[in-house]
């Protein structure tokens, strides 16, 4: 990733996420009044008179905390810290300096990386003389602000910016490709994420619901950029209890509306569940690309026999989407991962295809000579022309005569028409029916 990184640190609620936010432009990071809600790092663009960065926001540090989750985010931390550009340590303006701000600044300080101490929950414009004592954690820059009101984040980004050097960075990216990894709980999508990027970059435990946020991931495969959203595994709605949770599910939803393409992961011990089916289709519903992998297949007998019986259960129960291509895949084992990637790349590219008018003209005809257009109470449906108006998804026009004569199958046997001359794997189609006279 070309783009620098700045890396928020601090301890547990001292409004590290709710800066992230504001910061950001968007309700990402998941904020609630007690510790330990953000565990991965999360990460945004953030721009600001016309420079970009990249904004990481991290779990709260607790130095001497040994307990294993605690142990996870600081490793998280320490990641974040080792790639950053410039450093910012949030404390918490109304309860003033503690132990553990102590603690954080020997930490951070032997990264030898630009350092903002940031004093946050000042919500008077007048500075009180109190903040002045967090000069004492050795750092010679200091802004105040209170992220819940906006106030003095101006000056905060102008600091930052006053730290990097954009000269060195190299031209901007493309625009990525998003990824959003979705699947129910324990499926694998955050171990998958961190073999993706070589990089322990998601907290991964036994415990369903470790991943709370939608978090991203910068990517480049092949020359390719992408951003690799890892998400909260979806659970059914009456075990949705916390407010916590809540928020997560809404960042998953968040996440596949974002994505131009769902990577859905299945568990191959566990099979497709009712749950599965609602996720997968609220990826389709919003005509997103999507790769179906089954994860977990080292578990199997990995036999012929096995791939038909699982691909059969996945399209009976996945009907509506017959178009998303199957892999069989293992995160643990590293089995089939190279042709899941090439999968990725097919139907990214498949997502942007555009089919030449006449051509789609002459599939049309051709299929309303071997199966003519329905009729109702001896009126005919005539379909004077195709054409397609977009791409990611590819989004068809067709012009008829009456549009209530148009019956989804006979829509449906147009698709089929279409991609038998073209596959398009892993792209569903959108199709709008517009009325005109004939002449």
């Amino acid at each position: 990733m070309n783009r620098p990184i700045v890396t928020l640190v601090g301890r547990t609620n001292v409004g590290k996420s709710t800066l992230f936010n504001r910061l950001v432009g968007k309700r990402k990071s998941i904020t609630e009044d007690f510790h330990g809600v953000t565990r991965d790092r999360v990460y945004d663009k953030v721009e600001w008179l016309g420079k970009e960065f990249i904004l990481s926001d991290t779990g709260g540090l607790d130095i001497s905390n040994k307990e294993k989750m605690n142990v996870e985010i600081k490793s998280q931390v320490t990641k974040a810290l080792n790639e950053s550009s410039v450093i910012l340590f949030l404390v918490d303006g109304k309860e003033g300096l503690s132990a553990h701000d102590y603690e954080i600044a020997n930490e951070i300080r032997k990264y030898n990386k630009p350092v903002i101490i940031v004093v946050n929950k000042i919500d008077s414009h007048k500075t009180p003389e109190e903040i002045y004592e967090f000069y004492q954690l050795g750092f010679d820059s200091l802004c105040v602000i209170s992220a819940e009101h906006s106030y003095g984040l101006g000056d905060l980004l102008d600091e930052i910016l006053r730290f990097i050097d954009f000269d060195k960075i190299e031209e901007e990216f493309a625009d990525e490709t998003r990824i959003a990894i979705i699947g129910k709980p324990n499926a694998g999508k955050s171990s998958l994420v961190n073999l993706l990027l070589n990089d322990d970059r998601m907290i991964v435990t036994d415990i369903a619901g470790t991943t709370r946020d939608a978090v991203d991931n910068y990517w480049n495969y092949n020359g390719k950029d992408y951003v690799l959203v890892d998400t909260a595994g979806l659970r059914r709605k009456k075990k949705v209890k916390e407010n916590i949770e809540y928020y997560s599910v809404q960042r998953t939803l968040d996440a596949v509306d974002q994505a131009d393409i769902c990577l859905f992961l299945i568990d191959y011990n566990v099979g497709v569940t009712e749950q599965d089916a609602k996720i997968a289709g609220y990826a389709h519903n919003n005509h997103k690309a999507v790769v179906i992998a089954v994860n977990k297949w080292d578990l199997s007998q990995k036999s012929n026999q096995a791939v038909k019986d699982m691909t059969k259960d996945i399209r009976e129960k996945l009907s509506f989407m017959p178009y998303a291509p199957i892999v069989f895949i293992s995160v643990k084992e590293k089995i089939r991962i190279n042709k899941l990637l090439e999968t990725i790349e097919i139907v990214d590219n498949n997502y942007s295809h555009r089919i030449k008018t006449g051509v789609l003209n002459d599939i049309l005809n051709n299929a309303i000579m071997t199966s003519p257009p329905p009729t109702d109470k001896g009126k005919r449906l005539k379909i004077f022309y195709i054409s397609q108006v977009s791409q990611r998804p590819p989004k068809f026009i067709l012009h008829v005569n009456d549009k209530e004569l148009m019956h989804f199958s006979y829509l449906r046997y147009i698709e089929n028409q279409i991609r038998e001359n073209y596959q398009l794997v892993g792209v569903p189609f959108c199709f709008e029916v517009r009325e005109r006279k004939s002449k």
